[in-house]
């Protein structure tokens, strides 16, 4: 197998954010590239130097274990520090909405006696997937040298990430409209909160989903 054709199956064996995923396939190739440039010095033909550089380097499925892993922890970290950051952006913006909306006494007065505890609940489902979020990349980058397992991290994230919102946005919806007087906050600041959760949410899904698909296979380092 010449270079091209063993990077080309490396990089197919391999899930995870593009960016780490590119650099360790570049790194491979350099010290491929540099291994066969020495067996050319030496005398071989350039085929037989990338053909020995290859099989030094050693088979896709003997490596690509140590370089999945990687990746799996990278994608566990990035969802770690979205879920650390953006959730608790996400519960103070709302707090403070909820506190000069609606202006009105007389409608928190009037609100449902379930109204407390289910707001109370909200936030301690947010901040609790939050601070599992900064423990699991805590895990991944100053304790990974305790981790042997980064996929098991990685998924449970994902898994809460995808258990969570769905939680969130029903309280959410009924701490909304399910008062004699639903708060839509219509107005422009409500408006441009609801934007913000929109996007917040919608990177977390697309960074769980990833996370939960690279994690599904088994930890063999080959997820094709």
């Amino acid at each position: 197998m010449l270079i091209d054709d063993y990077v080309a199956e490396l990089e197919d064996a391999l899930a995870g954010p593009r960016g780490p995923k590119r650099d360790m396939v570049v790194e491979a190739r350099d010290s491929l590239t540099d291994t066969a440039d020495a067996f050319e010095a030496d005398g071989l033909d350039r085929a037989e130097a990338e053909r020995l550089a290859v099989a030094e380097f050693g088979q896709v499925s003997e490596i690509a274990a140590g370089y999945q892993s990687e990746l799996t922890a990278s994608s566990g970290r990035r969802l770690g520090v979205l879920m650390f950051v953006s959730v608790p952006i996400t519960v103070a913006m709302w707090s403070v909405l909820w506190r000069i909306y609606p202006a009105h006494d007389d409608i928190w007065i009037n609100r449902p006696a379930w109204y407390v505890t289910v707001a109370r609940l909200l936030d301690i489902i947010q901040l609790a997937t939050g601070l599992y979020g900064g423990l699991v990349l805590f895990a991944l980058s100053r304790g990974a040298r305790w981790i042997r397992r980064p996929r098991v991290a990685t998924r449970s994230l994902g898994v809460l990430v995808w258990t969570a919102l769905p939680v969130t946005a029903g309280l959410g919806l009924l701490l909304s409209y399910g008062t004699d007087a639903p708060n839509t906050l219509a107005f422009l600041p409500g408006v441009l909160a609801n934007l913000v959760t929109a996007a917040m949410w919608g990177m977390q899904i697309y960074c769980a989903t990833r996370c939960v698909r690279i994690t599904r296979a088994p930890a063999t380092g080959l997820t094709r």
